[in-house]
């Protein structure tokens, strides 16, 4: 309790996040400042066609799930898709329309190699843990039981390969582990990227102690940004430019950009002149893979 106990014994304040918060902070707090604190928000630019793809696969396979037993056919995966196939960010229809055929046949050869009667135990479903910092949520993709344990699943649909080494680094995998074992009280330490274009999956087995080496790393990104948080709430009024962009020089201490490669995949890049001279902004399409 005593760790709990801030000045006159109040308890402290928890900072409330998600992972992707907490990577956000670390790949560009001046991103972060943007996303996070700055209201209005700064518009963002035009939506990206890779994560229309994402979006719409990932809205397919939980809708899949939901289906009576009977109806879980890999037919039935590839309808769900086109129904519900998003269009924002192609270069125009008929891109559109090869990349729906392209994502329809890759999640009738997903479902195709699953059980439909192995229930998960849970899909698309949030979980929280606090720690003495933290307060963290999530939402996992699907949340399966094997045996005794439970697994943490989340697709994949990005051009690259994906390694162990991937699903071992990743902060939100491992958030995800230690809030599904709070909450459901059994242990989940296996925790598994399902890339669906190429239909491999990568696996990492974490141990308590790798478990708890995130959770320490996400508290120490989380007390960098809640003390950011807590200077950029004491500045009022915010301070824009006369065309109502955010001024960052009053924040750059706070909130310096970190320019580099990611800056042409950025969402704020036309409010941040330092990312746009580090990297031209792609095309909205351009993450998908060229020869699709």
């Amino acid at each position: 309790m005593a760790e709990q106990l801030g000045f006159d014994g109040m308890p402290q304040r928890l900072y409330a996040c998600t992972p992707s918060r907490l990577n956000t902070w670390l790949d560009c707090p001046r991103r972060y400042r943007m996303a996070y604190l700055d209201r209005p928000m700064p518009p963002k630019g035009p939506p990206w066609a890779h994560n229309s793809v994402g979006a719409s696969v990932h809205n397919a396979l939980a809708a899949w799930w939901r289906l009576p037993l009977a109806e879980r056919t890999p037919e039935a995966a590839g309808s769900l898709l086109v129904r519900g196939w998003l269009t924002d960010g192609f270069r125009d229809e008929a891109q559109s329309s090869q990349w729906r055929d392209r994502a329809r046949e890759m999640v009738e050869r997903y479902v195709a190699g699953i059980d439909p009667s192995d229930e998960p135990v849970g899909v698309e479903r949030t979980v929280a843990a606090r720690t003495d910092r933290i307060a963290v949520s999530g939402r996992i993709d699907r949340l399966d039981a094997r045996g005794d344990e439970l697994v943490v699943v989340d697709y994949k649909t990005g051009r690259r390969p994906l390694t162990p080494d991937d699903a071992r680094g990743s902060l939100a995998l491992a958030i995800y582990a230690v809030a599904s074992s709070r909450v459901l009280r059994r242990p989940c330490r296996r925790v598994e990227l399902h890339h669906l274009p190429s239909g491999e999956v990568a696996v990492w087995e974490h141990t308590d102690e790798t478990l708890q080496r995130h959770i320490r790393r996400a508290e120490g990104i989380a007390a960098e940004a809640s003390e950011a948080d807590d200077a950029y709430r004491k500045r009022v009024p915010k301070p824009r430019r006369g065309d109502g962009a955010p001024d960052h020089a009053p924040y750059d201490e706070l909130f310096p950009p970190r320019p580099g490669n990611l800056c042409a995949w950025c969402d704020f890049a036309r409010h941040c002149p330092e990312g746009r001279e580090a990297a031209p902004r792609k095309d909205p399409w351009a993450a998908l893979p060229v020869d699709a």
